[in-house]
């Protein structure tokens, strides 16, 4: 029975990338096949796939979704948006001395003025947020919460980056395909692509696909059980357009291979796949990825290096092999790799 000091790891503070790399394909890329290692740089990725693979990307956008604000009383909060439910209501992480109580108002960035209407999540971890009122008919450029967050938020980096976000990773902690907003972290796998890594792949034959999940806040959540089988994962949204789900359909009758790109795609595709044959359109997942599980799509796998004891270390320890990983991540320590969300990656080939 796998518990979770499994999946722990001591990892070198100073190995926690707190910037991108100068080019994002001038990151490194560690690549994990038959048992051996292999270090590259991530603009050779093209040189490690075969003509007739595919990638398959996840296009979400990173929102801003972080906002200071106060509470009736004057107390301070920060505020997570963890999705925006429609153009009136949202969930939300709130940071505060004092966990506001249904009903009462909180005012964000001193723009946006919302109700407490409850909390959800199994610890209460999240809570349930309403715009108090319809923007003033005169204020076109600000017409709903969407837009109002937009206006007047932060882009929400990971808690482990230090420094509060810049102009920089404004650009840099977004791919340069994003365009479906929605996410409150960018699928941090793609962050390595760049416009001539896309050249190269096309020159070689490489297929590109899209899907779309919105990475959740609960991507941070911390697995609270020592026996990981009890843990229960968050649900984010995806969508798999008919497009996506031919191209795998081609890729397989050529004999390539489906190559996620990052965890949330390897998500995705085996969530619309878990019954059987994979189908295109919009669902939610809370699919809980660890050793044992059977990948039913995902043939390789590009992905950053993930954090201690992490839902995600246990995803690709049950892709690729949990003494492999073991084996990946001490010798990226000892080679001295960037780790987390601007750190360098990973191709991994499923055991």
């Amino acid at each position: 029975m796998l518990t979770l000091d499994d999946f722990d790891f001591d990892l070198p503070a100073e190995l926690v990338a707190q910037q991108p790399s100068g080019q994002r394909s001038a990151s490194r890329l560690l690549q994990v096949a038959d048992d051996a290692l292999h270090d590259h740089r991530f603009s050779l990725l093209p040189d490690l796939l075969d003509s007739g693979d595919l990638l398959v990307f996840n296009d979400t956008r990173v929102i801003k979704a972080r906002l200071f604000g106060r509470k009736e009383s004057g107390g301070q909060i920060e505020v997570l948006i963890e999705r925006i439910v429609d153009g009136r209501h949202a969930v939300a992480q709130i940071r505060a001395s004092k966990s506001p109580k249904p009903g009462s108002r909180i005012v964000l960035e001193e723009a946006i003025e919302l109700i407490v209407r409850g909390r959800r999540g199994e610890q209460g971890e999240f809570f349930e947020l309403e715009l108090e009122r319809e923007p003033a008919a005169d204020s076109a450029a600000v017409r709903d919460l969407f837009s109002l967050i937009e206006a007047h938020g932060r882009l929400p980096l990971p808690p482990y980056i230090t420094h509060p976000a810049n102009a920089d990773d404004e650009a840099r902690y977004q791919t340069v395909f994003a365009r479906n907003p929605g996410a409150v972290a960018a699928p941090t796998a793609g962050l390595h692509f760049d416009d001539a890594l896309f050249g190269r792949l096309g020159e070689r034959g490489v297929e590109v696909a899209w899907l779309t999940l919105h990475v959740g806040a609960g991507t941070f959540q911390p697995v609270r059980v020592q026996r990981i089988a009890a843990h229960r994962m968050h649900a984010e949204r995806f969508t798999i357009p008919p497009a996506t789900i031919a191209a795998i359909a081609r890729t397989r009758e050529r004999g390539g291979k489906v190559v996620a790109v990052g965890t949330t795609s390897l998500r995705a595709l085996e969530a619309a796949a878990r019954n059987g044959e994979p189908n295109p359109g919009a669902a939610e997942t809370d699919i809980f990825i660890t050793p044992g599980y059977r990948f039913r799509l995902v043939d390789r796998l590009i992905t950053n290096f993930h954090l201690p004891k992490s839902t995600l270390l246990m995803l690709v320890s049950a892709f690729a092999g949990l003494d492999t990983i073991g084996a990946a991540y001490r010798h990226a320590i000892a080679r001295r790799y960037r780790f987390f969300s601007y750190g360098d990656a990973m191709l991994l080939t499923r055991k």
